[in-house]
């Protein structure tokens, strides 16, 4: 095979994950060139839902993917959006760093320690809506940027934290700079969030054969289910959405639990709910969680204004089983 040719987006963040996977093909006799490709989300400094959100990190990489430009795409798998394209595969899905938030504070202070009033900056209306459900008193503000900006919003004063995914700062080497690692409990990151998605073209059977060696099945079991309940809730929510699987021992061997968040984004209603499920099933698993949250209310949360509906008048479902 000729030389690997890898698309990337120029922040200092995709640069390192994209290293990190053009070194993992290196160290199987691959050679690698990275391509570094200009997204919209890269150009605009709009919010990401004033520009589109899911999408605009990746479409022109894909673009390029379709066009032959690249050989291999490499996205962070909470920017991919769930409806499957048929002329690309996603052939690897790498092992995945820790998928929870942290918190960069002033004078080294966590979540339980910010006075009421503190302003902390966020991106993610996911993020939003959990904290503001804590009922801590935070004045929690939607900002943009890399994470040198953002942890820069703390350093120079203009806020008092920020939160972001631990496996950015990991990737940069700079998970000193977090005060606190967040507890899933109290806000559950986003669907795929920690992962990365290595993406081929249908057609070369080469490629994906070559970067099918980097994949790791129980990160794919875990994340196909946690896009799964995305893609079902997408349907029918446009509530803000978080989802944590994670691989368990069962009674008779390896099971799928699946923790999922649904709520307003001025935290006035949230829904968490939760299944344990068979491993081999994970898109069914994610499916069954999200019409579960649908029952229960998410279908009819919106985030415009932050007002939310109230849930229906029925029992609601604290925890299942399923296989």
């Amino acid at each position: 095979m000729t030389v690997l040719r890898l698309g990337t987006r120029r922040s200092a963040l995709a640069t390192t994950q994209s290293r990190w996977v053009a070194d993992r093909l290196a160290d199987l006799g691959h050679e690698v060139e990275l391509v570094e490709i200009t997204t919209e989300g890269d150009r605009s400094g709009e919010l990401l839902t004033t520009i589109g959100g899911t999408g605009v990190f990746v479409s022109a990489i894909r673009d390029a993917l379709h066009e032959g430009r690249i050989d291999v795409a490499v996205h962070s798998l909470k920017d991919l959006p769930t409806a499957p394209d048929p002329e690309l595969v996603l052939a690897a899905i790498p092992v995945r760093e820790d998928s929870r938030d942290v918190l960069v504070a002033r004078d080294g202070l966590t979540l339980g320690e910010l006075p009421v009033g503190s302003v902390v900056g966020t991106g993610s209306p996911r993020r939003a809506a959990q904290l503001a459900a804590l009922g801590l008193g935070l004045d929690v503000r939607p900002i943009r940027g890399n994470v040198d900006t953002r942890i820069r919003f703390v350093a120079t004063g203009a806020l008092d934290a920020v939160v972001l995914a631990r496996a950015g700062l990991a990737r940069l080497g700079r998970l000193d700079e977090a005060t606190e690692v967040i507890d899933p409990i109290q806000v559950l990151p986003a669907p795929g969030q920690g992962a990365l998605a290595v993406e081929c073209r249908t057609d070369r059977p080469d490629v994906i054969a070559a970067v099918a060696a980097l994949d790791d099945p129980d990160t794919r079991t875990c994340v196909t289910a946690e896009r799964s309940l995305l893609s079902t809730l997408e349907a029918g929510c446009t509530a803000p959405v978080g989802a944590l699987a994670e691989v368990v021992e069962g009674d008779d061997g390896l099971e799928l639990s699946l923790r999922a968040f649904a709520g307003s984004e001025d935290g006035s209603l949230e829904l968490r709910r939760s299944l344990v499920g068979d491993y081999t099933q994970p898109a069914a698993l994610g499916a069954r969680l999200a019409q579960i949250l649908l029952e229960d209310g998410a279908a009819d949360l919106t985030t415009t204004n932050g007002a939310a509906a109230p849930t229906p008048d029925r029992a609601p479902h604290r925890s299942e089983h399923v296989s």
